[in-house]
């Protein structure tokens, strides 16, 4: 392998310029403050994590972990996600507190993914937990929490996508009871949005053709609360029938919160986190092909840190979210001081004044008066002008002449 060059980065990373960042942390100032007015405390946990705990727990394909050897040569990992480090201090520095725990949180996760893939290997992630809580109203307020927060981060039109992994276990274990590589097979198809294939490989099986035509009838399980209804016809096993009265219960709830325009019941949805154990959602902004949140139940993970409880979450994909964000106006209190030499600590003194006001104020030294001049004739009319590259609403001149105050 040839050395990298001095401007290259490792596969899967980027660098974001200050356009970027600025609406980035535009997204997260407003997600945050969404989620704490919701009553979700925000949590940060260290981007390393012991690689037989954490690690083990994100139910993160072990070829996915970014691993590293302390100077002990114990193995640990970057975080692949943060539900399973914030599993951990529920059951330990919070092994006090009473449930339910509503946390938050925003941070950057890592993923090693294929070259030729296109993913990115760092992303962003910003999201609640909800723990200690079992009922459909928990399941129901982190999906309308979701629909909050992408409202807030300016996502412009999005549809949640919501199904229930009990559902479609508890249905394929009633049609190919005991097949459980075939089950996975079938999932997997459901997983990665291969409908062709799914039919395809249900048609390779050896099953009788009502048994077939009922696996190919979870295509058609999407739409609104009618979609509960057919779902209770197509699957009779106790854990399908159970799975579709809690999602029933859930959009009983969506519907008092008032934002079931926003929601879908999705049955063919299986989640792709192993730990996930019953309701599960993605959601999809209208012009992007990939989620830019996702979530569910995970009510087995805890145990795994000693603390059975409950668990219901999302996250949103901070970093995807970005590309379908409209960019604002650039800060309309920007302020130029341009000040000659001699004016120097009262043109310093003004930009401190108009910071102290929550303003942006960018200060320069002009060494010819012919600079000032030329200044002020740009902003001679009261518009934006530019400067050096930068966009200005506002000119302050300190020096060379009569001083112009805003």
């Amino acid at each position: 392998m040839s050395k990298p060059k001095v401007f290259e980065k490792p596969t899967g990373v980027k660098d974001y310029l200050p356009h970027a960042v600025a609406k980035l942390r535009r997204i997260e100032r407003n997600v945050l403050e969404c989620m704490r007015r919701w009553g979700y405390e925000q949590i940060v946990t260290p981007t390393l994590e012991y690689y037989d705990t954490v690690g083990v727990a994100s139910a993160t394909s072990d070829r996915k972990l970014f691993k590293l050897l302390d100077h002990r040569g114990t193995t640990i990992v970057l975080r692949s996600d943060m539900t399973a480090p914030i599993a951990r201090v529920a059951a330990s520095l919070l092994k006090e507190a009473p449930f339910p725990l509503r946390l938050s949180y925003h941070a950057n996760v890592f993923r090693a993914f294929e070259d030729e893939g296109g993913r990115d290997a760092e992303f962003v992630q910003t999201g609640v937990e909800l723990i200690g809580d079992p009922s459909p109203e928990a399941d129901a307020e982190t999906i309308a929490l979701a629909i909050a927060s992408l409202k807030a981060a300016g996502v412009p039109a999005f549809k949640i996508a919501v199904g229930h992994v009990g559902f479609l276990n508890g249905l394929f274990e009633e049609a190919l009871p005991g097949r459980a590589s075939e089950q996975e097979s079938l999932k997997g198809r459901l997983l990665q949005r291969d409908y062709v294939g799914y039919r395809e490989e249900l048609r390779s099986l050896s099953l009788d053709e009502a048994v077939r035509e009922e696996l190919e009838g979870v295509l058609r399980l999407r739409g609104g609360r009618e979609v509960c209804e057919q779902a209770m016809r197509l699957g009779a096993s106790g854990d399908a029938q159970a799975a579709i009265r809690h999602l029933r219960a859930v959009w009983d709830v969506l519907e008092a919160y008032g934002v079931q325009e926003h929601v879908l019941i999705d049955l063919t949805m299986i989640g792709d986190f192993s730990y996930y154990t019953g309701m599960t959602f993605e959601g999809y902004a209208s012009n992007l092909g990939f989620p830019v949140c996702s979530g569910g139940r995970y009510d087995n993970l805890l145990g795994q840190f000693g603390r059975p409880a409950p668990a219901t979450g999302f996250a949103l994909k901070t970093t995807r979210i970005l590309e379908v964000v409209d960019d604002e106006a650039e800060d309309a209190g920007r302020t130029l001081i341009v000040y000659a030499q001699d004016k120097r600590r009262e043109a310093l003194a003004e930009a401190a004044r108009l910071r102290a006001d929550g303003r942006i104020a960018v200060t320069a030294l002009a060494e010819e008066a012919q600079e000032a001049e030329e200044l002020r004739k740009l902003a001679a009319d009261g518009g934006r002008f530019a400067y050096r590259g930068t966009d200005y609403s506002r000119l302050v001149v300190y020096g060379f002449g009569e001083e112009e105050r805003a």
